[in-house]
């Protein structure tokens, strides 16, 4: 009974020891990106027509080999695996995956592609991206309660300026923060919207190019900013954390080589 409890702990940490070493990590990022070319080529009717069976197959084989991973990591870790926010994300992904597409399910076929964005938490430069993003949503949310305000004043402005002449654009609130929105991706701006309004109101880029400085470059670069910021933040943590344990291995490696010396000197005193 005793050999069977200190096989299981030594067994799963072989198993997770082995899920985590780089060459299999490599290994599942591989098969992640050959499963993205596989599920591309199930769009083309002329290649599935010519080789539709060896690609099913080929994803089938991709599938099992993400539901081994998933299940040697819960193996390896227990319920310690959902503790962790990327290995319930690379659940929720492979479940999607396995739930059948028959019986009004099989808008689920499409999200199968969705197994691509593993790639994210299997590569750690693209996790620090997500991290980053994740931590800037707070920040993010004043940013985007300000623009709503600055929207908001400009479509009542430019509904009550230009609706009468330009009812398409300007006619009703909606379609005035619709405009106004295209305005600020700087899309068919100009030509599009502007010039024509110009022609009837002179003086309507006293209105438009205020509101592009403002929202554009300015409350846009702003998100961007936070953004940054939060990467920087996220990178800076990853890096401490990779310092702590680093100094923890070093200081248990000195206690061990201490208690080694004691021992030594121990015995030659005896």
């Amino acid at each position: 009974m005793t050999d069977n409890n200190a096989l299981s702990p030594s067994l799963r940490a072989r198993v997770g020891g082995f899920v985590d070493c780089p060459a299999v990590q490599n290994f599942i990022l591989f098969v992640i990106l050959f499963n993205a070319i596989i599920l591309g080529l199930e769009t083309s009717e002329a290649v599935m027509t010519q080789a539709g069976p060896l690609i099913l197959l080929l994803d089938k084989i991709c599938l099992a080999i993400f539901v081994v991973e998933i299940a040697l990591k819960l193996f390896a870790r227990g319920f310690g695996f959902f503790r962790r926010g990327w290995n319930i994300f690379d659940f929720v992904i492979v479940g999607i995956s396995l739930v059948p597409s028959a019986q009004g399910l099989s808008v689920l076929r499409a999200l199968r592609i969705l197994r691509l964005l593993r790639v994210v938490s299997v590569a750690p430069s693209l996790r620090r991206v997500v991290e980053g993003l994740v931590n800037a949503l707070p920040g993010m949310g004043s940013v985007f309660l300000l623009m709503g305000v600055i929207f908001y004043i400009g479509a009542v402005m430019a509904t009550k300026l230009f609706g009468a002449s330009f009812p398409d654009w300007f006619g009703t609130l909606g379609r005035s923060g619709y405009s106004l929105f295209q305005i600020m991706t700087l899309e068919s701006w100009s030509m599009g919207i502007v010039r024509p309004v110009m022609e009837v109101y002179p003086y309507a880029w006293m209105f438009f190019v205020p509101f592009i400085m403002i929202t554009t470059f300015a409350v846009v670069n702003l998100l961007v900013g936070l953004i940054v910021n939060s990467m920087q933040d996220a990178h800076h943590e990853e890096d401490s954390e990779k310092t702590d344990t680093y100094r923890d291995e070093v200081l248990t490696r000195l206690v061990e080589l201490e208690a080694l010396i004691k021992a030594q000197d121990k015995r030659s005193g005896d």
